[in-house]
């Protein structure tokens, strides 16, 4: 299956992007530089940042790209992948941790209606009361 969802970023589109919005596109372009030149934090490490919300934004060009500037700003193959599991424990991480909302919800639900909602059984009673 060579087809993808994604139509490939060619030089004509980014140029038609650009022609469409010139001077927006020129400011993006500033902010992005501006946003990975050597800082507080070295390149290599901001193009790992970027290849782990890349893949948590589900963006595939955002993912080739950050990953290709990662492997020339020195980062490993390793290095690469471990910040590709950084990404999915935090998006695993987030489901977990919104977790409090639809326990809360029951909750709510359970002290309006006082007491569990359909398919909570009962707390099981002591044998010797």
């Amino acid at each position: 299956m060579t087809d993808s969802v994604y139509h490939p970023a060619t030089r004509e589109l980014a140029q038609r992007r650009k022609e469409l919005a010139p001077e927006i596109h020129e400011a993006f372009e500033r902010f992005s530089h501006a946003v990975f030149a050597e800082g507080a934090l070295p390149e290599k490490t901001k193009q790992l940042i970027a290849v782990a919300v890349a893949h948590v934004t589900q963006c595939p060009y955002c993912i080739a790209g950050h990953t290709q500037l990662a492997r020339r700003k020195g980062a490993s193959p390793e290095e690469v992948m471990e910040a590709v599991w950084v990404a999915a424990e935090m998006r695993a991480g987030g489901a977990f941790a919104h977790s409090t909302l639809a326990l809360h919800t029951m909750q709510e639900m359970e002290d309006a209606s006082d007491g569990p909602s359909p398919g909570r059984r009962p707390p099981a009673r002591d044998a010797g009361s």
